[in-house]
């Protein structure tokens, strides 16, 4: 059976990036991204607007790029995919999931005054790729991603781009 999971999205940024780093010292940061949808309701006559939030984990030298040039409200493209990570939450013991983006490459969109949330600045249309080997996905059954009072936390134990076994993402 084929295969193919590949996310192109074009948003912007819901917060200011925060750039951790594992034990190994490897990169990570999570950013929001807001993508808008806007169409005809042709019962209405009227246009329509849709936003979508997506969650965005980026790693690397592209995670560190994202933290130094990028600030709420930067537009910016992101190429990734998809991944669903599945865990029990603690205190209703549900099976809980949810699906995000691991960013491969990042395009910054826009210029220098382009940035309404200040800071960051470098002008756009540069492009940040990850290291030269594509990242992959680490296996469901490797991590068990936890949950703290409904908020949810990733643990990327043995993430493959981290250059060493046992790190786990600092938030």
């Amino acid at each position: 059976m084929a295969s193919f999971n590949k996310v192109i999205l074009v948003g912007n940024l819901t917060r200011d990036p925060q750039v951790k780093y594992t034990t190994g010292g490897t990169a990570v940061t999570e950013i929001g991204l807001a993508v808008n949808r806007r169409w005809m309701d042709k019962q209405s006559n009227q246009w329509k607007d849709e936003t979508t939030f997506v969650d965005v984990t980026l790693w690397g030298r592209t995670a560190e790029i994202a933290g130094e040039y990028l600030a709420k409200g930067r537009p910016v493209l992101i190429e990734g995919r998809l991944q669903l990570d599945t865990w029990d939450d603690r205190e209703s013991g549900q099976k809980r999931s949810k699906l995000r983006v691991v960013g491969e490459n990042m395009t910054m969109l826009g210029g220098k005054g382009d940035n309404p949330g200040g800071g960051g600045g470098g002008g756009g249309g540069g492009r940040s790729q990850g290291a030269s080997q594509p990242r992959s996905a680490v296996p469901e059954s490797d991590h068990e991603p936890g949950d703290s009072g409904g908020n949810y936390t990733p643990n990327f134990d043995d993430h493959p781009s981290s250059g060493s076994q046992g790190d786990e993402i600092p938030f």
